[in-house]
Parts: structure tokens; C-alpha cells; sequence
């Protein structure tokens, strides 16, 4: 207890309302405050740093000068089962809090005065350590802040009219208008009446008897009465937007049918609270077919990552990305210092290395241990799994989707962290993973009446294939009593071939003028050495994307893919002259369906454009493949406008480009292409590579400022085999709803050769049926053998 000078330093202060408080985990590992020496966080910036062996806290002040930390110490408290249960009340909700679960343990000590337990009441320290514990932790401050976007009023609240008013019966006489269920009711807003909502997730009834009073009346906001809380808050939706709503002036519409707002209390779950609730429990099956548990794994590479509510699509690709060593060589660092950086749980480089040292290592890899457990509860043998709550935060931020809580498409996501890993620094000695899946592919363009050809390239990191559906009549379904159509089962090979195939296009040919048209057909310039393959099983139901349960038979074997290079621009073939700076007209037919199916007419456009302004199918396959351009939303420029306006670029943007192997023509096309944003001009060359001036009939060759040419992807030595790694599957009829998970061949301790492992958020068992999965996958994996 000696006499620190720093409990007064005049920088000691509170957190502000605006700052992050890391009290719950280490920004740089995944230990946390229920580890037994506590989590240290920083006085000063509110970090939180470990202090164990690893002791991130000591780095931390090392690097950042900051002594003071307040250790926080989590105990799990063991119930007292003597006592007799609350009673329950149905009119409240009661939520147990982390003081009824835990006991918290809190110290100080400073650094630089090689002190401990200090004081806690001397100096400036009551309110700082005050302000800390009363402030949200890092995770329920982002999860907040994801939900409060996620809904928005619509004009139909702003301008809601509402007809005479009367006051609405009391609580325990009130029941839907059209049946006798006294739950799950939703008051229309417009008219004051009472019609139950649809059966919701947990056995709660519903009629839909509130959709039917919209559907005849026209009226379109309803609110849920079990949901409205003092503080103003409610289930509200809007049956014309068929979406959740906020409306800014509830409390006065409520009160025009007699509701004080002041006086209600929450007495059901709200439809999201119902949603995670719903995501968290829909598991695919962990049992086998004779009842028994699937065999939890434990140990280096099998830790499972828990579900945040949303999570699942981000930890099946996590997963699936860091059982390859491409990604294992690039983030697993043991024995190495995290990056030296100001704000750890901000820099990316930072928190995957975070994610694959909790994955990796096996630190946090042991079944979880629950001291309330009784022989009538016995312990269940699965991981705590590791919240990926900073990760999930920094590379959510700013976008659109993957900032909210609403379930994603892992696809996507995919392509989203690609870009982010790609886009970011890479030490010298370390390459960019993503690399290791970049290859190029080649399309064929030959018109049908001169037969003279083009040729273009693009640069991809995945491929996206069409499955076909061939449906069963009903009286061949393989089971009795499906309600759903049931599909022929094609091969992973077939959906290669239709993907390789040549079809035919409607263009007019600009060396001899003919409508006839032309052939088409993409095949690869080179290979990747891991290919990841996005398996489309999808209908266009009055231009509506709808999911179709298609079986694909994908054998383990080896699959060869020599056959789908292609051979290049031969020397007896003429080539098409060069397109011409004109305007661009999209076909109105094509064009008016995709912006039916919701794309943006700038979208749109761009994938008519670069798909032979054909039809709509093919501008949506696109579409699906370039989600995550950077361009994607910028208007169409075509070659000539962006030349003409490339040499207005910043020089110091392009003497940036030059360092990273550009050349300057090349630098100020992907500026002019992308308004100046050097991160997407370093994306756009990536994914332009038959964009160059220098290139001849196609081939890619940029130079850079060292006179070396840029490394073309991939490789074109055959034979080409490749081996199914692992897969992402999903459950469920859309993919903005259900669950993911991943299977992966890994090696099991104490077997020998490859096993499949599953990957569902925390747990991680040894799977079982895995051919059944493998026909219903959504990603597939593969690696060069």
C-alpha cells in the first residue's frame, strides 16, 4: 500500500461515453477476466491486456507508458440449491444478471512503481475504477450498437393516420379479434384492432390473424403489445414494407388507443431476442443414428468459436481458412510479439493473429467445466468456445451487412475478408494468403458469322456454379410424405462442364456488322493451388432468388481439372478489333428484371456490360461472383473516359502504386477508376488484369517501376488434381436465415490419415455422415495435390 504518485496523474480520468472499456478479454489473446490471475485494464486508455505467462499487460505498458491497471478477477458462483425457487411472475421477464452468476475480484497495481494492491480509494482512482465497471464491456457495446441500425422508420410510420380513438381493454380481457389467444398479439396502429401474430420460434401460438387484418384493410403498421417497454420501446412492423420499423411518435399512438406507454412492462421476448434464441438452438444433428453423442475433439486446431447470435456464417469460414497453411504460415506466430500498434483490438493484423492463435494453439481448447453440474444435469463435454466478438467488429465496421446482427451469406463474407487480408500490409517476409487462391480466367468471345474472336481475362479468387435442377416427379421421391420438391442428383464435374461450356450470345459484331451472334465460354488461364467453389443451387420464382435442395455428389478422390485450361489465342485465329469509347446502352429487357430482383440500376448496368449485354440470368451469375468489387457501385467508365482522365491523379498516389509493382499508365487508370481511393485502385488492378495497355491480345503484363513484370496468378501445370479440403453447409430455406457450419479433413490425434471434422460455432466432434453433408454443401474447398 505504498504511495504511487500516478493515483493523481492529471490524465487519470473516467471513460467517456465515445470510448471502448476492454474489462472482459485480452485485445491481443483470447484470456479474459474468468482466467485465474485476472485481466488487466489500463487506467489510462482502458486496454486490456493479460497477466499471465504471455502478459500482454506488461507489453502494453512497455510500449504505451501507461502504469496503472485495475486487475479484474471472475468467480463463478456455485449455486445454493437449498433454497427455495423464485416465484415467477407472467408479467415480467426476469433476465439473471452477471452478479447473480459471478463474483468479481478487483485490485490495483501500477507498473513503474512495481506495486500492488494499491489503495483503491486514494487519489483519482474510485471514479476511474467506478466509470470502468459501470461501463459497457466491448461486446455489449458493439452488439448494441449493431441492433440500433438495424432498424429505421418507413414512410408508412412517419405519416401514420389513425381513425377515431378508444381505449384498448384491459391486459387480462384482451384476446385476438378473430380468435381466443390472449398472447402474441399485435395491435394495428391504424384502427385499433387486435389479431394474433404468426407461431413463433418456442411453441408461442399465432393464427396470423394481424396479417390477415392487413391484408383486407390495407392498413400497415401493427405493434406488439407484450413487447412495449417504459422506455419507448416495441416490436414494430410494417406490413406493406413486410419489415421491422421503428415509429418515432409511438407514445402518442399508443395513447390515442389508451395506452400509457409510462405504465407498461415487457412481458414477452421481442422478434429478435426470438431470432438469436432461434439461430443459437437450430443445430444440425450431434448425435449419430443410434442416439449417442457425436466425440467432442479437443486440442491445437480444434477449438470451436462461440455464437455471438449472428456468428455462425463468420466462424465456419474462419475455420475452413486457417486449417489451410497458406493462412496458417501468414498468422500464426507463437513465439513472435503481437504488432507493435496504439489501438490492438482495431488492427486487423492484430486480431488474426488473436483468431488463430485461440484456434491454433490449443490454449483454449478443453471441455468446459460447469460446477453447478449435478448427476441429474451431468456435464456435457463441449468447449466454452472463444467469443470472436473484436474480430467480428473490425471487419464488420462500415459495411452495410456484416455491421448489423442480422444473419449474412458466408459467400460473401468470404469475399469480404479476402478483399480486407488482401488490401492490407504484409511484412516481406510474409505473402498475402489470398494469393494462394487467385488465379485467372479466360473468356472466348467468337462471332458466329466472321468467326474473328476476342479474348478477355479476369482475375478471381473463387468460381460460382450454376446446379442444375432437375426435379423428380412426386411418385419417385426417395421419401414418403415430402411437402417440398425433391431434386436428381448431379455431379460436382456436371456443374464444372455447364460452367465451362460454351453458350451463345446476342451481340452485333463490330468487324463485319452481323446480328447473328456470338459463341462464349469462360475456361481458366491458370489454377489456384486452394479453390474455393460457391455452389448455386437457386431459381429465379417471379425473379426472387429461391433456394433448391439439390443434392451434388462430390467424390474425395482427386478431382483433375487439365481439361478446363484453356488453350489461348491461337495463331490461326483473327482477332476482333478493339472496342471503340461509345456509349453504352444496356438491354431495357434485362435490365428491368435484374432491378426487379432489388440490384441497383448501376449494378446492373456494370454486369450487363461485362457479361455481353445478353440476358438477365447471366448478369446475375456476375452480380453473385462480384458482390465485393470496390467498384461495384461507382457508374460504368469505359477504357477511353478512364484513360482521358488518368493523368489528373495524385503523383504521390501513383509513386504508391509504383512501390507495390504497378506501373504508372496502369496506376492512373485504377485511380481514375475508383475516384483516388488507393486501397480500391490496388483492388481494381487485381481484378483488371486484361485492362493494360500493355498487354498483347490479352496476356497480363503490367510492369513495374523495377522494369519486373507482376507476377501472373495461378499455374497452368498439369496435371491439375485437386482434393476436397473442407466444406461450409447451411440449413435452412434462405441464406439471411438458419445456421452454417464447416467440416474439415483434419488429422485426429491418435488416428491415422484424414478425418472429418465438424465445426458447429463451439462444439467441435468428430462428424458423422459426412456423404450426406457433402451433397448439400454451399462452399467446397479444395487444395492442389
Amino acid at each position: 500500500m505504498g504511495n504511487c504518485p500516478h493515483i493523481n496523474a492529471p490524465e487519470l480520468k473516467p471513460p467517456q461515453p465515445s470510448q471502448h472499456v476492454y474489462r472482459e478479454e485480452c485485445t491481443q489473446c483470447f484470456d479474459s477476466v474468468d482466467n485465474p490471475s485476472g485481466l488487466n485494464v489500463c487506467l489510462h486508455c482502458f486496454n486490456g491486456g493479460c497477466s499471465d505467462d504471455r502478459n500482454h499487460a506488461s507489453l502494453h505498458y512497455t510500449r504505451s507508458g501507461h502504469p496503472l491497471v485495475l486487475n479484474i478477477k471472475r468467480l463463478r458462483k456455485k449455486l445454493q440449491r437449498d433454497e427455495p425457487p423464485h416465484k415467477i411472475s407472467k408479467l415480467a421477464i426476469a433476465a439473471e444478471t452477471e452478479e447473480d452468476r459471478y463474483e468479481t475480484i478487483t485490485s490495483v497495481l501500477c507498473y513503474e512503481c512495481k506495486e500492488e494492491n494499491i489503495d483503491k480509494v486514494s487519489g483519482k482512482l474510485p471514479s476511474v475504477i467506478d466509470g470502468i465497471m459501470k461501463a459497457l464491456s466491448f461486446t455489449e457495446r458493439e452488439e448494441i450498437k449493431a441492433w440500433e441500425q438495424e432498424f429505421v422508420p418507413c414512410e408508412h410510420t412517419l405519416l401514420l393516420q389513425q381513425q377515431e380513438g378508444r381505449k384498448i381493454e384491459s391486459t387480462d380481457l384482451t384476446h385476438c379479434s378473430m380468435c381466443d389467444l390472449k398472447e402474441n398479439l399485435w395491435l394495428c396502429l391504424e384502427c385499433g384492432n387486435l389479431g394474433c401474430g404468426r407461431s413463433q420460434f418456442g411453441g408461442v401460438g399465432g393464427n396470423s390473424h394481424g396479417l390477415a387484418h392487413a391484408n383486407s384493410s390495407s392498413h400497415a403498421v401493427a405493434v406488439k403489445l407484450g413487447s412495449i417497454t417504459a422506455d419507448g420501446s416495441a416490436d414494430i412492423y410494417c406490413y406493406k414494407c413486410n419489415e421491422e420499423r421503428t415509429d418515432p411518435e409511438l407514445a402518442s399512438h399508443l395513447a390515442h388507443w389508451g395506452i400509457n406507454i409510462a405504465e407498461r412492462e415487457k412481458t414477452e421476448k421481442s422478434l429478435m431476442e426470438m431470432q438469436i434464441e432461434h439461430n443459437m438452438k437450430w443445430e444440425f444433428s450431434m448425435t449419430t443414428e443410434d442416439g449417442h453423442e457425436l466425440e467432442p475433439i479437443f486440442g491445437p486446431g480444434f477449438t470451436g468459436l462461440k455464437n455471438l447470435g449472428n456468428s455462425c456464417y463468420l466462424s465456419s469460414i474462419v475455420q475452413c481458412l486457417l486449417a489451410l497453411p497458406e493462412f496458417q504460415d501468414r498468422y500464426y506466430h507463437p513465439q513472435s510479439d503481437p504488432p507493435e500498434c496504439a489501438f490492438p483490438a482495431e488492427d486487423l493484423e492484430t486480431q488474426m493473429r488473436k483468431l488463430a492463435d485461440g484456434i491454433l494453439s490449443g490454449r483454449y481448447s478443453g471441455p468446459e467445466t460447469n460446477i453447478n453440474a449435478t448427476p441429474d444435469t451431468p456435464e456435457v463435454p463441449h468447449q466454452k468456445g472463444l467469443p470472436p466478438a473484436m474480430f467480428k467488429h473490425l471487419v464488420g465496421r462500415g459495411h452495410e451487412e456484416f455491421s448489423t446482427m442480422r444473419q449474412q451469406d458466408a459467400f460473401e463474407f468470404l469475399l469480404h475478408l479476402f478483399k480486407l487480408v488482401s488490401l492490407s500490409r504484409h511484412p516481406e517476409h510474409l505473402t498475402d494468403p489470398v494469393r494462394s487462391f487467385r488465379f485467372v480466367v479466360e473468356q472466348r468471345l467468337q462471332c458466329l458469322s466472321c468467326k474473328r474472336v476476342r479474348y478477355r481475362l479476369d482475375e478471381q479468387d473463387n468460381i460460382s456454379v450454376s446446379v442444375p435442377a432437375r426435379r423428380l416427379p412426386p411418385n419417385t421421391y426417395p421419401s414418403e410424405g415430402s411437402e417440398t420438391d425433391q431434386f436428381e442428383s448431379v455431379t460436382l464435374k456436371e456443374c464444372l462442364d455447364i460452367f465451362t461450356s460454351e453458350e451463345t450470345v446476342e451481340l452485333k459484331c463490330p468487324a463485319c456488322g452481323s446480328n447473328d451472334g456470338f459463341r462464349k465460354r469462360s475456361m481458366f488461364k491458370t489454377l489456384p493451388q486452394e479453390l474455393v467453389i460457391n455452389a448455386r443451387r437457386f431459381e429465379l420464382v417471379n425473379w426472387v432468388p429461391t433456394k433448391l435442395n439439390i443434392p451434388v455428389q462430390v467424390n474425395e478422390d482427386p478431382l483433375d481439372f487439365s481439361n478446363y485450361l484453356s488453350r489461348g489465342h491461337q495463331e490461326d485465329e483473327e482477332l476482333l478489333p478493339d472496342e471503340k469509347s461509345e456509349a453504352f446502352t444496356a438491354n431495357q429487357e434485362a435490365l428491368d428484371q435484374l432491378m426487379s430482383m432489388g440490384f441497383p440500376r448501376v449494378r446492373a448496368e456494370k454486369a450487363l456490360h461485362a457479361t455481353g449485354n445478353a440476358d438477365a440470368e447471366a448478369a446475375m451469375n456476375w452480380l453473385f461472383a462480384h458482390m465485393e468489387d470496390p467498384d461495384i457501385d461507382e457508374p460504368l467508365v469505359l477504357n477511353q473516359a478512364t484513360a482521358d482522365h488518368g493523368d489528373l491523379q495524385d503523383p504521390e498516389k501513383i509513386t504508391q502504386l509504383g512501390e507495390m509493382g504497378i506501373d504508372a499508365r496502369r496506376a492512373r487508370k485504377a485511380l481514375a477508376a475508383t475516384d483516388g481511393d488507393i486501397n480500391r485502385a490496388v483492388d481494381w488492378v487485381f481484378s483488371h488484369p486484361d485492362d493494360s495497355d500493355s498487354a498483347d491480345n490479352g496476356a497480363i503484363s503490367p510492369v513495374s517501376n523495377s522494369g519486373k513484370a507482376r507476377e501472373i496468378p495461378g499455374s497452368v501445370d498439369t496435371p491439375a488434381q485437386y482434393q476436397l479440403r473442407s466444406i461450409v453447409c447451411h440449413k435452412g430455406r434462405s441464406v439471411h436465415a438458419g445456421h452454417y457450419v464447416a467440416f474439415v479433413r483434419k488429422t485426429i490425434p491418435g488416428e491415422s490419415g484424414l478425418s472429418w471434422v465438424l465445426f458447429n460455432d463451439e462444439k467441435v466432434v468428430k462428424a458423422h455422415d459426412i456423404e450426406e453433408m457433402k451433397k448439400f454443401a454451399y462452399l467446397y474447398f479444395f487444395s492442389r495435390v
